[in-house]
């Protein structure tokens, strides 16, 4: 160990990175019927110049260092060297977090979110910790673009994680991510980051059980705020916008809440769909609206609410009377008839909203569409040919218990 601690603090980064490794494998390694690991770190006061590692160190220290400090908090008494009970503690995050530079604190989040990973009682403790508040800050000082980023990039890493929604919803970060989408004065890769961080955080069913409608409201209000803005948006943060709705469609009670109020903020992806002056704005909301029908869901075939399954079918009634198809079969037909990745997309929603009475009868009804779907040879690709026999075993399947 007094190898170690020399070369944790070695002016060579690749020992001190040798010097982490060394205390990971000792962790990951030890038998606890012997001396204690935990205890041997300690007693060599190890975990302070892991820190140090940590802040100082280039990249891969950075990051052999997190690895120690994770197999750290996994052991029994690891948890209580990493979280020291007293605030006041030199090595207390919080502490750290307060007296490095900027590339020291992203450094520091990233162990975070590493430790968040751990377990759910290891983010409770980081919750109770007040640790989380730290993103909040750099999330709330966006001076520094980068580093702004960085966090968001954490982030996004964070909700990932299986027990992060419950955790998330008892603190501000949503508000601030919606107040982030609502700034037009930042960089637009600030906002799509946001917006999704908050998709994919919306996407969860259980979010719904967590937290109250209006809380999530907020966000999907401010999504709908970008979209409808008389700025025009550059194509990656419209793309992201129509993504992230999609990330919210996924579950079915984000996909009512899109389907709801006056002006239903699905309305910009059903539009988006069947509009041919963008691309990849176009792929964007074919996927999003196959996800808002249900296409993701195990058996392709989930019904909204009675509202929104009305609005869903005059979005896309409206969207056809304003194109020259006239029918939503016409705008269906328009897509199939595309290059192959917009038809890939296309097959998606109309895999979906074949469920659909009324569209099962619109795509029945266009001889075009059938044998696109029904022809063995148009696709090239594997996830292609899946995609279009997938698409054509559910109009077959729905065309046999609909009634005539």
């Amino acid at each position: 160990m007094p190898f170690v601690q020399v070369g944790l603090q070695a002016a060579s980064q690749e020992v001190r990175c040798l010097a982490c490794k060394t205390v990971s494998c000792l962790l990951e390694n030890s038998d606890e019927k012997s001396l204690s690991a935990v205890k041997i770190v300690i007693d060599y006061n190890i975990y302070p110049l892991l820190l140090d590692c940590l802040v100082n160190g280039n990249e891969e220290v950075a990051a052999a260092s997190m690895d120690a400090i994770k197999t750290l908090a996994c052991l029994q008494r690891g948890t209580n060297v990493v979280f020291p009970a007293s605030d006041s503690e030199v090595t207390h995050l919080r502490n750290l977090a307060a007296q490095c530079s900027s590339l020291g604190r992203v450094w520091v989040l990233a162990l975070i979110v590493k430790l968040f990973s751990v377990s759910s009682s290891v983010a409770s403790i980081i919750y109770s910790s007040n640790l989380l508040s730290l993103f909040e800050a750099e999330i709330s000082d966006s001076q520094d673009t980068l580093v702004t980023l960085s966090v968001l990039e954490l982030l996004y890493e964070m909700v990932e994680i299986w027990h992060a929604t419950e955790i998330l919803w008892r603190t501000a970060l949503l508000q601030l991510l919606a107040s982030i989408i609502s700034n037009a004065l930042l960089e637009s890769i600030l906002r799509s980051r946001a917006m999704m961080i908050c998709g994919r955080l919306l996407s969860k069913e259980d979010t719904y059980m967590l937290t109250d409608e209006s809380s999530v409201r907020v966000v999907v209000s401010a999504i709908d705020g970008r979209l409808s803005s008389s700025e025009s948006l550059d194509t990656d943060e419209c793309e992201a916008t129509l993504e992230a709705l999609g990330q919210i469609g996924l579950s079915t009670q984000g996909a009512e809440l899109l389907l709801s109020s006056t002006y239903p903020v699905a309305r910009h992806v059903v539009y988006a769909a069947f509009d041919r002056q963008g691309r990849g704005k176009q792929l964007a909301a074919l996927h999003a609206l196959g996800n808002l029908a249900g296409d993701a869901q195990s058996d392709n075939s989930v019904i909204l609410n009675g509202s929104a399954e009305e609005t869903l079918r005059l979005l896309i009634y409206e969207a056809a009377s304003r194109s020259p198809k006239l029918i939503p079969s016409g705008l269906f037909l328009s897509v199939l008839q595309q290059e192959a990745e917009t038809r890939l997309a296309g097959y998606r929603p109309i895999t979906a909203l074949v469920a659909r009475p009324w569209c099962l009868m619109e795509i029945c009804s266009k001889e075009e569409i059938v044998d696109i779907v029904t022809d063995p040879s148009i696709e090239t690709t594997k996830i292609g040919m899946e995609a279009r026999y997938g698409c054509c075993q559910a109009i077959h399947k729905l065309s046999h218990v609909q009634p005539n």
